[in-house]
């Protein structure tokens, strides 16, 4: 204890100090409990509800665009450059000269088609000729193997009824003359026999006569001989050998018939072969004379140049380069527009989270940037039903649905291209409450704000119709010029949301109609709407939480996605 004493007597700041770092702790600790569900306090900027006139409309920009125009595209195919074109805004005369492209690439190709067009032609000239060739030689052939089966049967007939019976009766008759002949030898042996024995003859002509008698029998043994190898033997072969000859002839015929019709179908084949091939060079050919003309492309109409890449709206041109001479452009572009009436669209892309209050028939109010001070009127014609697609290539988190607004004037001063701005009115209101959107939040499923009692703010449950993406109408729950808080604490919110829920569900309000509640995103007021306490010190710009959740300072009047929004409604 004394050595405490003695410490605080000689270095008292030490103490002192230790004592402020102390305090400051303390109150550290004490701002950074939690506060209570029920209440909060301290230098919040406020709102006074309002109660008024109030428009619920959704707001986005988008160009002018013709409604019934003449669409000139690239014929060319492939890819071609553009060696000429037409300045933008000139009046042009049907048949007047709007685009030339390069036509080198195909002049060459065409000397290239019309030699070998001539080489198809004379290939199918040859082929025609060997048809020919074929089906006369075919003719011979087969006439030729007709007449061989035509001899080959005559033969036959020719045999069996007329050679075979006559060699069988010559053959018979030489029979019978050996058999007469061998008689009369016989007899005149006989009869040299007693002449001989009465020594009237020598024995030498008594050998004779035996010799001639002996040859005889021997020719009639020849004649029987050859009488039974014609009936056993050359008969029988020889009309085997002339039936062979007629089936083979036959046959034969067969062959050259099929042959020939093979012949002839090949030459059929190759001539239509080299015919196609023909009529398709000469169709390449054609075609590609067709690319050289559409090299020039011609106002098909009467009409005011407008290129496409200038009437495109913002979303959907993207990265495209402004259409010019020496630019590559590829088959089926768009090129030139031509208006044919004086009646025009707005198009417009509409954001997904106000998809739900958008519907066909909403009237419009519409701007254009180059004629200041004007208003025209419209309504919503056509909503496409899938998101842009070249918007969603671009940027994935980005769902824009493109929209057709037609105007219902046809004003002289407007141009296809010009930017304008549209405000799709979904509902009017002659007198109702409404306050900041931001407001508002969830807190257990009940849509709550913060309430302004005395020196603390106390959540009070309301019930909630459309917003403007700005302004909330109020249903119920909330008196005119009830001070709620522009700064609601998060903290009950954030504990009691189910995880994946959005800070708003679509309410079943009396005056919603069949118009569904999107999910909203938070925006800031007007800074004119914000009221101060007496003596506090001013309000903090409002902050964002942008996707990655890092605080991100807003500008005056810009609501969370980074744009100005229009003026808030008094």
């Amino acid at each position: 204890m004394s050595k405490i004493k003695s410490l605080i007597q000689k270095k008292p700041s030490i103490i002192i100090a230790g004592g402020i770092i102390t305090v400051i702790i303390i109150m550290a600790a004490l701002l950074t409990l939690p506060r209570s569900d029920n209440q909060y306090s301290g230098n919040a900027a406020t709102f006074a509800a309002k109660q008024g006139p109030l428009i619920i409309s959704v707001t986005e920009s988008g160009t002018i665009q013709a409604r019934e125009q003449v669409v000139i595209k690239s014929e060319v195919e492939g890819k071609t450059t553009i060696l000429s074109l037409i300045p933008e805004g000139t009046k042009v005369k049907k048949g007047e000269l709007l685009v030339e492209l390069d036509a080198s690439q195909l002049l060459d190709h065409r000397i290239d088609r019309q030699i070998k067009v001539q080489n198809v032609e004379a290939a199918y000239i040859s082929a025609s000729e060997n048809l020919a060739v074929a089906e006369n030689q075919a003719k011979s052939d087969v006439d030729k193997a007709e007449m061989t089966l035509q001899f080959a049967e005559q033969d036959l007939e020719k045999y069996l009824k007329g050679e075979y019976p006559n060699e069988l009766k010559e053959a018979e008759a030489r029979i019978t003359l050996a058999e007469e002949e061998v008689a009369r030898a016989k007899e005149k042996l006989k009869w040299s026999k007693k002449l001989y024995n009465e020594k009237y003859i020598s024995q030498t002509e008594l050998q004779a006569d035996e010799l001639a008698e002996k040859k005889k029998v021997l020719d009639q043994e020849l004649a029987q001989n050859n009488l039974n190898l014609l009936k056993n033997y050359s008969y029988k072969r020889k009309l085997a050998q002339l039936k062979s000859d007629r089936q083979q002839a036959e046959m034969a015929l067969t062959r050259a018939k099929r042959k020939a019709k093979a012949d002839i179908a090949q030459a059929k084949a190759g001539l239509r072969a080299k015919e196609s091939e023909f009529e398709r060079e000469k169709d390449k050919l054609d075609k590609n004379e067709k690319q050289i003309k559409k090299t020039k492309i011609y106002a098909p109409s009467d009409g005011l140049a407008i290129y496409a890449t200038s009437a495109r709206s913002g979303h959907r041109r993207g990265r495209q380069e402004p259409l010019d001479a020496g630019q590559e452009v590829r088959e089926r572009q768009e090129l030139i527009y031509l208006p044919t009436a004086s009646l025009f669209n707005a198009e417009i892309g509409i954001h997904e989270s106000s998809l739900d209050k958008v519907s066909l028939h909403l009237s419009v109010k519409l701007t254009v940037e180059a004629l200041p001070g004007k208003i025209f009127t419209g309504r919503v014609a056509k909503i496409a039903p899938l998101p842009d697609a070249q918007s969603a290539w671009m940027n994935p988190d980005l769902k824009i649905y493109k929209t057709e607004i037609h105007l219902d004037t046809n004003s002289s001063e407007l141009r296809t291209g010009m930017s304008c701005r549209a405000e799709i009115i979904i509902a009017q209101y002659d007198e109702a409450l409404y306050i900041p959107i931001q407001a508002v939040l969830k807190v257990k499923d009940q849509t709550t704000v913060y309430v302004k009692k005395g020196r603390t703010f106390e959540p009070r449950q309301v019930e909630i119709g459309l917003d403007n993406n700005r302004m909330v109408h109020i249903i119920s729950g909330l008196q005119p010029d009830e001070m709620v808080s522009l700064t609601p604490p998060l903290a009950p919110a954030a504990v009691t949301l189910p995880k994946g829920k959005m800070p708003f569900q679509k309410p079943s309000s009396p005056d919603s109609g069949s118009i569904k509640m999107p999910s909203r995103k938070l925006s800031s007021p007007d800074s004119g709407s914000v009221k101060m306490q007496k003596g506090k010190n001013p309000p903090q710009k409002p902050t964002s939480r942008d996707s990655g959740g890092r605080k991100r300072k807003m500008k005056k009047g810009m609501n969370p996605q980074g744009k100005m929004p229009a003026n808030i409604p008094n």
